[in-house]
């Protein structure tokens, strides 16, 4: 309030003093003037802040990731400025690191606003008295300021601009933001940024589970990145470590026991590599999204890193300028879960850029499986059916076996396991090469014929092409029991079964498989409870080597990338040791094959009908009309039936009547995979069951050929 002199007048009474108005108007002028400042003032800023915002959009520029299946990062890739910069949250950082990092660096940092006063009056204090800076006061946010736009130079115009920028960060951004800020730009000397890219760098490993010691380090680098580096300045590195730790210490962030221990542990003096698995995949990736920050595979980081090892090593084994290439898919779901496009990447002299994996090659006897899977579902022949492996001429073609002998009379599990050329042929002659590549449709997997030429007997010995891709994709239908699966390419696309017909009838399937899990593994491998196959292409060009178990199946390609040949190069010798590697350190466990389905039997060479006791064919390569009859069919009782028993007056149970129509006598019969006392010719027979429940019904005829009903018996 204003108040005015008092005066007396004569009888001494005291009057107050007109005001002044002129004063009084200079004071309402006063305060309006302050007024209007403060809303200048504070319009100015507000202005200034709108029209030179913080630049937050250049924090978001970090490394693109190829992340597998479970979101472990497989390779980065650096900014286009050459920055290893990986994205980081706190939630991917050690909850420790966090405490001592904000015990070291910025004690209030939740409370203040960007600017800590207590701090920066400490520091002006520390100066005073001691001449010299003792102690910082830039908070995290300040940091982050300095961080997302670098000063030329340390100037108190550069420090007033940083303090400027970390209140505007502060007002745009939480707590937590602003963390995540510093977590992902910290530097950690050389093109490192983050302390994801450091964890990696300098401990080989995510920040999410760090020592005390490694929490440590990572805190106290930072601060003079170039000058702290383990790599270059070993006892700077220490002293940092070491005063970062007596901080957290006395702030309790850990006791004082374990902050002694922390500093007697070795601090890494070699940086490493970060992880750049699956280099093919993960280009791939990045072309089909440049500007995306993360890409999911559905490969898995542990198989991925075992199978380029053994990938590596086995090119390394084999000489120069050799190369490998793997693919792994799970058969149930068709995902890629490993693959390998070269031994090496980065290895010019071999060609490492070029994924094999998607190059055409000659598949060599890799195809073979398939041929037989087809006879036998046709009922041409059985497992222990001879067929004659002599030199033969089919209509001027005349295949010879890889080392120019021939074993004679063999059995079809013989010849399978052996890979003889002629018997293959025996059989694809009497299928026919038009319906394989059919079957090979059913797969969608359509190997490459020569120009203008019909499909011919020369498919069965690899005279097609086809890439490694593709002939996983085939396997993994022999490997799900004959039903066929499209895989995915690891990055999109929809893997899974594929509707439509069989690529084999599922007891055809499990007869491949059946023999082909008897071969002897490779010299020095020993079983792994898997089937497998091997190939080489004419001219000792392509190794092949293909396998499954319950679940997986892994294909091997060995080669040169020029196409070049490559001498003594083999299938079994050089694909088939890498194959069964790769499944002893992809780190699965192995699945057992699938047991017999019904109407699956392996009968004795003397059990079989005589038609099927040794394969031949009409001088024209047709077959028999015998093998042409229609397939049996079991009419009683039907598929799904509930069957009650009858007794005799003397309490006997009654047999219960089989009959069957089509196929070719004498007939088999099998309940639940146990055959009959007796063989018969006759269509009708008797069955008398052990007891009730589900029982399955199975009928083989003279050429092979099985029926098979499920019934209740009650």
């Amino acid at each position: 309030m204003m108040f005015s002199r008092r005066k007396s007048n004569r009888k001494g009474i005291v009057a107050a003093a007109p005001r002044d108005p002129s004063r009084r108007g200079r004071a309402i002028v006063a305060v309006s003037l302050v007024l209007i400042l403060s809303a200048l003032a504070v319009f100015t800023l507000e202005w200034a802040d709108r029209a030179f915002p913080p630049p937050l959009s250049e924090a978001e520029t970090v490394s693109a990731e190829v992340l597998d299946r479970d979101g472990h990062l497989l390779r980065a890739f650096a900014t286009k400025d050459g920055l290893w910069r990986l994205k980081t949250t706190a939630q991917d950082v050690d909850p420790r690191f966090i405490a001592m990092l904000i015990a070291y660096e910025d004690q209030r940092f939740r409370e203040h606003h960007g600017v800590d006063p207590l701090a920066l009056a400490r520091a002006a204090l520390q100066f005073i008295t001691s001449g010299h800076v003792v102690s910082g006061a830039s908070t995290l946010s300040m940091q982050v300021a300095r961080l997302i736009e670098p000063r030329e130079r340390r100037t108190l115009a550069a420090k007033l601009r940083q303090v400027a920028r970390a209140i505007q960060i502060e007002r745009r951004l939480g707590k937590d933001e602003i963390l995540d800020l510093y977590l992902t730009h910290a530097p950690y000397g050389g093109n490192l940024e983050g302390v994801r890219a450091a964890s990696l760098a300098w401990f080989g490993k995510e920040p999410r589970r760090l020592s005390a010691g490694e929490a440590a380090l990572l805190v106290a680098l930072p601060q003079l990145p170039e000058k702290r580096r383990p790599d270059r300045n070993l006892a700077a590195a220490e002293a940092a470590r070491k005063r970062v730790l007596a901080r957290a210490a006395v702030t309790r962030v850990i006791g004082e026991g374990e902050a002694e221990r922390a500093a007697m542990t070795a601090i890494p003096t070699r940086r490493l590599q970060l992880p750049a698995h699956a280099a093919h995949l993960a280009e791939a990736a990045r072309r089909k999204d440049p500007a995306g920050r993360r890409h999911p595979t559905t490969l898995s980081r542990n198989i991925q890193r075992g199978l380029e090892g053994v990938a590596r090593e086995g090119a390394a084994r084999l000489g120069p300028k050799v190369s490998v290439a793997m693919v792994m898919a799970d058969s149930r779901t068709g995902e890629i879960v490993g693959e390998v496009g070269s031994a090496d990447y980065f290895d010019a002299s071999r060609s490492g850029w070029i994924d094999m994996t998607r190059i055409t090659r000659s598949p060599g006897s890799t195809l073979k499986p398939f041929i037989y899977g087809l006879a036998f579902e046709e009922g041409l022949v059985s497992q222990e059916t001879i067929i004659e492996d002599r030199p033969a001429d089919f209509f001027g073609y005349r295949p010879r076996n890889f080392d120019m002998s021939y074993q004679g009379d063999v059995s079809v599990r013989e010849a399978l396991q052996l890979s003889l050329n002629v018997p293959a042929i025996r059989l694809l002659d009497a299928i026919g090469p038009s319906r394989l590549m059919v079957r090979f449709r059913r797969a969608d997997v359509r190997p490459k014929l020569p120009a203008h030429e019909a499909p011919g007997l020369a498919i069965g010995l690899g005279g097609v092409g086809i890439t490694l891709r593709e002939l996983v994709q085939l396997y993994a239908g022999l490997a799900n029991q004959g039903w066929p699966v499209r895989l995915g390419n690891g990055i999109e696309g929809v893997p899974g079964p594929i509707d439509g017909e069989p690529l084999l009838s599922t007891v055809a399937a499990w007869h491949v498989a059946d023999i082909l899990s008897d071969v002897l593994p490779p010299a020095g491998s020993r079983r792994h409870g898997i089937a497998y196959k091997t190939g080489t292409s004419y001219g000792y060009r392509d190794a092949w080597s293909v396998g499954f178990d319950g679940r997986y199946v892994l294909g091997v390609w060995v080669g040169r990338a020029d196409n070049g040949a490559v001498p003594g190069l083999t299938g079994y010798g050089a694909a088939a040791p890498i194959l069964f590697e790769g499944f002893a350190k992809a780190g699965i466990a192995i699945t057992p094959l699938p047991g017999p389905p019904a109407g699956a039997v392996r009968l004795v060479q003397a059990d079989l009908p005589i038609s099927q006791r040794r394969f031949s064919v009409m001088a024209n390569g047709l077959l028999s009309a015998s093998a042409r009859e229609a397939a049996p069919q079991i009419v009683f009782p039907p598929e799904g039936a509930r069957v009650e028993l009858g007794a005799h007056g003397d309490g006997e149970i009654t047999p219960l009547t089989l009959k069957l129509q089509g196929g070719r006598a004498p007939f088999r019969w099998l309940a639940n995979g146990r055959p009959l006392p007796d063989v018969t010719r006759r269509r009708v027979s008797q069955w008398l069951p052990d007891g009730g429940g589900y029982s399955t019904l199975t009928v083989i005829d003279a050429l092979g050929r099985a029926a098979s009903v499920r019934v209740f018996v009650q």
